[in-house]
């Protein structure tokens, strides 16, 4: 068997070449040139010298440690930030940044763009704490743009402790997964957008209505800002 199979092994390198080809790619490219070898020869040979395509492995996320959610006794101890999608009248796909305070429900903001990539999200918080001050945690899913190196070395360089939640554990997210759903029955699934600008111009007034005017039943019925004060 090793000798036939060395026959075989020196015809799959030569058709193979420099490329990468697939099993069934080679199969066929050594069939044209000796008929007589049949597919279950190449395709034992091939798979058992290594010749086949490495396969590219999913990058697994660590499953953090259960973290559910503790209610703060004052502003900036913790938020949560999450996204979301939706698309423009053209079809374009848009997402949202949102940003909501834990203790008294506050949205912090709201980010629209067609994309909101990693630097984007450190851009946009550094605004929001420039404004509402530096919390001391912000509280995640295992997203991309989360579990990047460049969000990781923005938030230990700013003391902020990063709290993800547990892989499909949603609702150790409650607070903002509700919010999430009260901002896509007013606003997003209330209107057609044909800019980004219109988007954000709508969401900015929808956030202060929400942060000044809207009674919370988990507050006791009144405003995140009354709450606050």
């Amino acid at each position: 068997m090793p000798a036939k199979d060395l026959y075989i092994k020196e015809i799959i390198k030569e058709v193979i070449g420099t490329s990468r080809k697939g099993r069934e790619k080679v199969i066929r490219l050594v069939q044209k040139k000796h008929p007589e070898i049949g597919s279950y020869r190449i395709r034992r040979v091939y798979e058992r010298y290594g010749f086949s395509l490495n396969r590219r492995l999913k990058r697994r996320i660590k499953n953090h440690p259960a973290n559910p959610i503790e209610i703060p006794l004052s502003a900036n101890r913790e938020w949560a930030m999450d996204f979301m999608s939706d698309a423009l009248a053209d079809g374009r796909r848009i997402r949202t940044l949102n940003v909501i305070d834990h203790y008294n429900r506050k949205c912090i903001g709201i980010k629209t763009l067609l994309n909101i990539p990693s630097r984007i999200v450190i851009n946009e918080l550094e605004k929001m704490i420039e404004k509402h001050g530096k919390p001391k945690g912000i509280r995640t899913d295992n997203g991309p743009e989360f579990r990047s190196k460049l969000f990781q070395i923005w938030m230990h360089k700013n003391g902020i402790e990063h709290i993800r939640i547990q892989k499909g554990k949603p609702q150790q997210n409650a607070i903002i997964e509700r919010f999430n759903k009260t901002f896509r029955e007013d606003v997003l699934d209330a209107n057609i957008f044909f800019s980004v600008k219109q988007l954000q111009s709508i969401t900015d007034k929808w956030i202060k209505e929400y942060n000044t005017e809207r009674p919370h039943q988990s507050l006791n019925y009144q405003t995140p800002e009354e709450y606050a004060a």
